[in-house]
């Protein structure tokens, strides 16, 4: 029993789930801190999608 809880200590098995969580993280402070440049890219791309429906009818 000690040897498999000496086991699980020492296992990396964990390193995947914090570097998905740092990913994450880099992620959404990229997303706070160039919200208005992606809102205003959103936008325009809306935009130029309802023209070009506009101009199918």
């Amino acid at each position: 029993m000690w040897k498999k809880m000496k086991q699980c200590m020492v296992s990396e098995d964990g390193v995947g789930t914090v570097e998905i969580i740092l990913i994450l993280v880099v992620l959404i402070a990229l997303v706070v801190i160039f919200r208005e440049q992606l809102i205003s890219m959103v936008n325009d791309i809306f935009d130029n999608l309802n023209s070009s429906i506009e101009g199918l009818y």
